[in-house]
């Protein structure tokens, strides 16, 4: 065992001792302790305390919404899970995947929404309505459905220019037609100025999953590989660049792209298939973070294999942040 395992493993017997009262579960003198012992024994007893918080009812902490929880990470889950899915729980929901598979009549079906709040609404590689159109296109196209039809609902600040709603309706209409979708339905709202950031757009979808498997990350299975469909963090670290707030410049585009062509293709060719997953907000370390709780197991991934273009992550560098951490 290397030194740096056994240093993990004693702090975080440490932080376990600091919150256990003396006497309790797990505490000295408790019905739980034990001692030490080797260094596999101490490891066990993390992996115990790890499995106790998984299985604990989450909480928010907070008494008012921030914006880490919307940032797709550790605060997001614990925000849906203590409040959405306590109120909302049923079978359907519980998978928390991108869309739920529904059981209409001898169909099955893909149903997703999703809203969108990008800041700039215009960035290099699309907009905020290109990029509405395919990320709910990719959210069925994960499911293991084919996307058939969406709704786009409009929330605009009064002032907003119409011709750049225009520019975002005709970029939606576009990438519509190239993921071979339709949008068929839809609301417009539109409130005071300064009460909103421009447009937002809120969309839902509906496809038909003809495939007779059933994706999720709880099937996730030891030995399974992890495989991501190109470069990652292209989206996130081009949307920060955009917004013109740093001194830092980088030939970059968003990668924002409808999969469900590229996903129809790899389910025919395979049926080993368990999951799949759009990697948006928190990125593919969230994505990682979701198999791990949801199938019970470890995930080991060797950053040198993980896909990263040499601008992004030159970028990433001077923000002091990880491109795993940020959105495809």
């Amino acid at each position: 065992m290397t030194e740096h395992r056994v240093s993990w493993v004693d702090e975080a017997l440490r932080e376990h001792e600091e919150h256990t009262p003396a006497g309790g579960p797990g505490g000295p003198g408790g019905p739980g302790s034990r001692p030490a012992g080797s260094a596999p024994e101490r490891e066990q007893q993390v992996l115990d305390r790890i499995d106790r918080a998984r299985r604990r009812r989450p909480r928010i902490r907070e008494e008012r919404i921030t914006m880490s929880h919307g940032a797709g990470g550790k605060a997001s889950r614990t925000l849906i899970e203590a409040v959405f899915l306590d109120a909302f729980r049923n079978p359907l929901l519980e998978p928390l995947e991108d869309a739920a598979l529904l059981q209409v009549g001898g169909s099955r079906l893909a149903l997703t929404t999703d809203s969108y709040v990008v800041s700039p609404l215009f960035f290099p590689g699309g907009n905020i309505g290109d990029l509405a159109v395919n990320g709910t296109v990719n959210d069925l196209a994960v499911s293991g459905a084919t996307p058939l039809y969406l709704s786009a609902g409009f929330v605009l600040e009064e002032g907003f220019a119409v011709a750049d709603l225009t520019t975002i309706v005709a970029s939606m209409h576009a990438a519509a037609a190239a993921a071979g979708v339709q949008i068929v339905t839809g609301d417009t709202k539109v409130v005071e100025r300064g009460k909103a950031d421009g447009c937002y757009i809120n969309t839902a979808g509906i496809g038909v999953a003809e495939h007779d498997l059933t994706l999720g990350v709880a099937t996730a299975r030891p030995g399974d590989a992890v495989i991501v469909s190109g470069p990652v963090g292209d989206h996130g670290v081009t949307i920060m660049l955009a917004r013109g707030e740093l001194d830092i410049e980088a030939d970059l585009a968003s990668d924002t792209a409808a999969m469900n062509g590229m996903i129809a293709s790899l389910l025919a060719a395979t049926s080993g298939v368990r999951a799949l997953r759009d990697a948006t907000r928190g990125g593919v370390a969230t994505i990682l973070n979701e198999v791990a709780t949801a199938a019970g197991v470890s995930v080991v991934v060797s950053e040198d294999q993980i896909p990263v273009r040499t601008q992004v992550r030159g970028a990433a560098e001077l923000l002091g942040i990880d491109p795993i951490d940020v959105a495809c």
